[in-house]
């Protein structure tokens, strides 16, 4: 039986999901991902394993959950003033952030957990989300935007792909010239 894909749950139900989100994320920094085990998360959590299991399914599907909520961004984007500035700061920040050592390990958490696809959408909706912020905003002050999509096959996909699969090459030039490339067409 597969897992119900997460929502953001209110009442009790949220109160366990962060509950036993903060044990991964706590154990995860204290024995590592690989001592971490079902009944250790459940214990910390102070809930049973079988709710873990009843609703997370296992503890791969378990991280990959955690690592989708880490994964969401905080805040929006900034506002420089250009879609240019504010789109080569948000290409740069999202760069930083996912080829870090532990935004590798979301992205691997999250893709490891996700049988049917859902975390994976959602990650590539938070990613959108921080695009149609800034290109509104752009829109708003009377530039020419591009579509959400062109950004994310021009900016975001080939980030995503050096990361997973040709780690070089991934420094502020190249999110630049991939900013630059998606614009290029307006």
């Amino acid at each position: 039986m597969s897992p119900k894909p997460m929502t953001r749950p209110g009442g009790r139900s949220a109160r366990v999901q962060e509950s036993v989100h903060t044990a991964v994320r706590d154990l995860v920094s204290e024995v590592g991902r690989e001592g971490l085990t079902v009944p250790m998360v459940a214990a910390r959590a102070g809930v049973t394993p079988s709710t873990i299991y009843r609703r997370w399914g296992d503890l791969q599907e378990l991280l990959s959950d955690v690592a989708v909520e880490r994964l969401r961004p905080e805040t929006d984007p900034a506002d420089l003033g250009s879609l240019r500035a504010d789109l080569d700061a948000w290409a740069e920040q999202f760069l930083d952030e996912m080829a870090s050592p532990p935004g590798r390990a979301y992205i691997r958490d999250a893709l490891l957990g996700d049988p049917d696809g859902s975390n994976a959408g959602r990650c590539s909706a938070y990613a959108a989300e921080q695009i149609d912020a800034v290109l509104n905003r752009a829109a708003v002050r009377g530039e020419r935007v591009p579509d959400t999509d062109l950004v994310i096959d021009r900016v975001v996909a080939p980030i995503m792909y050096r990361i997973l699969f040709r780690p070089g090459k991934l420094n502020t030039e190249y999110a630049r010239e991939l900013v630059a490339n998606a614009l290029r067409q307006l």
